[in-house]
């Protein structure tokens, strides 16, 4: 049974429940079972709560859309109270650190009928787009064991490609939910800004750069759980506007009529699309095309004030990175009960950390003030009557192993992250929702997935293209080759 539900989506087995065929406890001891047996070789779970998960799924579990199905959680953002919480820093791992309290979207994630069996790999603070945390060590891809799954949700991307469980926990700052499915041939919504509450001890991240959701193998799994977990908590600084109508309408919307636009070359001039990544966004619109879009050249490089004269994309966002990395260290300290040093903490957080007290509250309110005029310019190109935007997910295939060197002086990792995220990052800076649907693989078998990026609040959109893209070219028999099920 346990090799069956590997390949099943969430959604399935929660079906499995409601009629009858499979209780709870079955669908975790099997997912158990599938993590005992691959996990060791690719390193996606770091926490192992399978003792609390078993005794969750033979009680009284709430009646959600997704009651008694198996769920990771990201060792970063989402917690519950009492379990580990080590952000992939050795610092908080040899304090044995625990989340104080559940916070507001864990906890809808348990109303929703989710049952976590573990916590996930994470690079230290989510910075880098690789899973090789000094804390915990490398997480590899199931589909080439020696490339990253991508980061900062790399453990749950690779726990989800490999069929441990059909979705898992995953958030958002530069691309980390859309990368790792990317790298992981998954599904990778990151939703419009505040969409999902991250209360109840932050409002938001570095003004609003960081989003939480998951990564699934199927559109359909990722719309009912937005579904269920979307919306404001008390006490949130400022929301997102709600959606039109369920998102799980949009799942049998078959209406074509959608004008895509397309921008596949980076805004970053130092960063180059490898031929895959391009490949793949041509392959998307001519599959839109068929489903009766309309797909042009038009982008949003018509309206950005990009090149010499206009803003540094890549260094305003590290003022607000930086930023972030500088307060939460400065948390942390007041958390262990004395100041972080250069020893406790990786080469890059700490060199990212001094840039941001480096940089004053005048530069992050400019910076954070040009990011603002970059979303009404965006808005206004939706406005102008595009649907949709169609890029890379990513400029360049999963990188290998090692490359990513956050050890390194002078920000090299960074700098080495920016093919990753340089299709991404921009709409955590603007807000903007956006989704990587797995639609290609490199002749080696790597996936590469492209990106589709709607108006601000219209993940409606992205659910529907999705679903039309998955039901036009279907990848959920594509399993990589460290998959927790036999043939």
């Amino acid at each position: 049974m346990s090799d069956e539900l590997a390949r099943m989506d969430a959604t399935a087995q929660a079906e499995l429940v409601s009629s009858g065929e499979a209780k709870p406890a079955e669908l975790i001891d099997a997912a158990i079972e599938r993590a005992e047996r691959i996990n060791p070789g690719i390193n996606a779970i770091i926490h192992d709560l399978s003792s609390q998960a078993r005794e969750q799924a033979t009680g009284a579990l709430p009646d959600g859309p997704f009651k008694g199905v198996p769920f990771l959680l990201k060792d970063l953002g989402a917690a519950f109270a009492g379990q580990p919480l080590h952000l992939g820093m050795k610092l908080l791992k040899e304090a044995g650190f625990n989340s104080p309290l559940d916070t507001t979207l864990a906890q809808r994630f348990r109303a929703a009928g989710l049952v976590t069996i573990g916590k996930t790999n994470t690079p230290e603070l989510g910075i880098v787009a690789t899973t090789e945390p000094a804390a915990y060590g490398a997480t590899k891809n199931p589909w080439d064991t020696t490339r990253t799954p991508g980061g900062s949700s790399g453990g749950s991307g690779a726990a989800v490609a490999a069929g441990i469980v059909p979705m898992a926990h995953a958030n958002d700052g530069g691309g980390s939910i859309r990368i790792p499915a990317s790298n992981c041939g998954l599904v990778g919504l990151k939703p419009t800004r505040q969409r999902t509450s991250e209360g109840p001890l932050i409002g938001d991240v570095m003004s609003g750069v960081t989003v939480e959701l998951c990564v699934s193998r199927s559109v359909r799994d990722t719309a009912r759980l937005l579904e269920a977990v979307h919306g404001p908590a008390p006490g949130d600084p400022y929301v997102a506007p709600p959606p039109m109508r369920p998102y799980t309408d949009e799942l049998d919307d078959e209406s074509g009529g959608l004008r895509i636009g397309v921008l596949d070359e980076a805004l970053i001039e130092s960063v180059d699309v490898a031929g895959p990544c391009r490949e793949a966004v041509a392959n998307a619109a001519k599959l839109c095309e068929s489903l009766g879009h309309s797909v042009d050249d038009g982008s949003i490089a018509d309206v950005l004030p990009t090149g010499e004269g206009g803003p540094d994309i890549e260094q305003t966002f590290l003022t607000r990175w930086a930023a972030g990395q500088a307060a939460t260290l400065t948390q942390l300290g007041l958390l262990v009960g004395r100041p972080v040093n250069a020893d406790d903490v990786e080469r890059l957080t700490w060199d990212m950390a001094q840039i941001g007290h480096e940089r004053d509250g005048a530069r992050y309110l400019l910076d954070v003030g040009l990011h603002q005029m970059l979303a009404r310019m965006i808005a206004g190109w939706f406005e102008s009557g595009y649907d949709l935007l169609l890029t890379p997910t990513m400029a360049e295939v999963a990188p290998k192993l090692g490359e990513i060197d956050t050890s390194q002086p002078d920000l090299a990792a960074y700098h080495r992250c920016l093919p990753s995220g340089a299709f991404t990052a921009l709409f955590n800076l603007t807000g903007q929702p956006g989704i990587n649907v797995p639609l290609h693989w490199t002749g080696e078998g790597v996936p590469v997935g492209v990106q589709f990026v709607a108006p601000f609040g219209r993940e409606d959109l992205l659910i529907r293209i999705a679903a039309q893209l998955e039901k036009a070219a279907p990848w959920a028999e594509r399993t990589p080759p460290a998959f927790a099920a036999a043939g």
